[in-house]
């Protein structure tokens, strides 16, 4: 994929929808008092996305249980699907960029679409089921949930970007100044290290992109990213892996600074702890997550009461407070507190939103060459 399609393709989905603060209109789907089902679900999805007040909120309205199962990463998700044919889960929560991915396994039925409100969403993020999620024309099997960001977080107290207008950068998490005070996760660590380069003159403008496009193209850029981040890698404190490690190394295990997802930094942003989180100078990555349903589901009546719940703008609004992240329901943020707003204002000051990266879709061929090249720098 090129930066030109990066750049489409992110305004597209953002353009519409409460992530740039345009006004819309939906009618709510609202949950209903009666107890529609009783019951559990499983519910496999990101570690920090359901917080326990939401979820005691649905069983006291619905009597379902719901068994919530927290992963870190879309690796850990795939892995478990397959080991289970399917099975275990009754919805799960993978990102959109991940299709190409899903498709050959064969492993998610398509939802019934006549028992969701998907015009309570973004039309931009719902686009993307129908347009990425049908495999075969059998019917979407993905929509989207939660809507977020991996740029850069810090402490207040203890540092400040050094460049003169303010903007955080990538390479400051690598750099000498910081050493032993920063933080990454590999593989996104990896990638935002070669926007550095890029935009630093290290590598050639479009590397990045590019390397979606081919293994030849993979393996060329690749090579020199990870060359580039083993020398600097005696700079970085901790490489974090989920919600609760991110949040750790900010408060307790002595980072200053580090690339995160938005989510963590801003929960603890409200709770009123010294860290903020900013888009860097080289564009934060954008992603949205989703909710899919496995083909081992077994309590399917329950999936469709948990999603009219969570598609409820008061629901989705409350959790943003909890989970720091943003809601592609249409009005969710009217029920986030005001320091949601102000956090988002902050977070992405100026041209920021317009400058945002969308991840490009992964072929399983980009992902296993990656996880070499992970490896490879992990290992040193």
């Amino acid at each position: 994929m090129t930066k030109t399609n990066s750049t489409f393709n992110r305004r597209s989905f953002l353009k519409s929808g409460t992530a740039v603060g345009a006004a819309a209109l939906a009618t709510p789907a609202l949950v209903s008092k009666a107890l529609a089902s009783s019951g559990e679900m499983t519910l496999m999805d990101w570690s920090d996305y359901w917080p326990e007040e939401m979820l005691a909120q649905f069983t006291s309205e619905t009597g379902i249980k719901v068994n919530y199962i927290g992963i870190g990463s879309n690796e850990e998700l795939i892995n478990k699907m397959k080991a289970s044919n399917g099975a275990g889960a009754d919805l799960i929560g993978p990102t959109n960029n991940r299709s190409l991915q899903w498709g050959p396994l064969d492993l998610l039925q398509p939802f019934d679409m006549s028992r969701i409100n998907i015009d309570a969403a973004n039309p931009a993020m719902a686009k993307i089921g129908p347009d990425a999620w049908d495999f075969g024309g059998k019917g979407n099997t993905w929509i989207p949930h939660i809507w977020g960001t991996e740029g850069m977080a810090w402490r207040v107290d203890k540092w400040a970007p050094a460049r003169a207008d303010g903007v955080p950068s990538y390479g400051e998490i690598w750099s000498d100044e910081n050493a032993g005070k920063t933080m990454i996760r590999a593989h996104s660590g990896m990638l935002c290290a070669g926007l550095f380069m890029e935009a630093s003159g290290q590598m050639d403008p479009g590397s990045v992109w590019a390397a979606y496009e081919s293994e030849e193209n993979m393996r060329k850029t690749w090579a020199k990213i990870t060359d580039w981040c083993i020398a600097r890698k005696g700079n970085l404190k901790l490489i974090w892996n989920d919600a609760d490690s991110q949040k750790n190394g900010l408060l307790n295990d002595g980072v200053v600074v580090g690339q995160t997802w938005d989510g963590p930094p801003l929960a603890l942003k409200t709770a009123g702890e010294p860290v903020t989180y900013q888009a860097p100078a080289e564009g934060a990555m954008a992603w949205v997550d989703g909710l899919a349903m496995p083909k081992g589901a077994k309590n399917i009546d329950e999936v469709y009461e948990l999603i009219k719940f969570s598609y409820n703008p008061e629901n989705a609004g409350k959790a943003i407070d909890k989970h720091g992240y943003n809601s592609p329901i249409l009005g969710a943020d009217k029920f986030a507190s005001e320091n949601y707003a102000k956090n988002f204002a902050e977070a992405y000051p100026g041209d920021a939103l317009a400058n945002l990266n969308a991840w490009p879709a992964e072929a399983p061929w980009y992902a296993d060459i990656r996880t070499e090249f992970v490896n490879k720098f992990q290992s040193s």
